[in-house]
């Protein structure tokens, strides 16, 4: 994993993404962001077991869906199941230890 600061490669209103192997912040302080850097390594987690093309694809369909289900951007993106494993479990900084494959597929279910 690199980790590394690119404000201009991040979208507008968000943080940071995970790109296998990179990890890119928009800020500085993010770096040193325990949960931060927690969440973005889930991401990483998900992109190797789905050989990282497939997961990207996978992630653009799932938003896609979402997006139609919820007609709101914002809601869609939160509630793609790699971001509500992420989000569920980036305060967990022992959970990549413990993590089964493929524990994503946990979050498909609509809330």
């Amino acid at each position: 994993m690199f980790l590394i600061v690119a404000k201009y490669l991040i979208p507008k209103g968000y943080r940071g993404m995970a790109v296998f192997p990179f990890i890119i912040a928009k800020y500085d302080f993010d770096k040193t962001n325990e949960v931060f850097v927690n969440h973005e390594k889930i991401h990483l987690r998900q992109q190797l077991e789905l050989l990282v093309i497939p997961f990207f694809v996978w992630y653009f369909l799932e938003y896609l869906i979402r997006l139609i289900q919820y007609k709101n951007g914002a809601l869609a993106y939160r509630n793609i199941s790699f971001e509500r494993e992420a989000y569920t479990k980036e305060r967990d900084l022992n959970y990549l230890k413990n993590r089964s494959f493929f524990q994503f597929l946990h979050y498909i279910k609509s809330k």
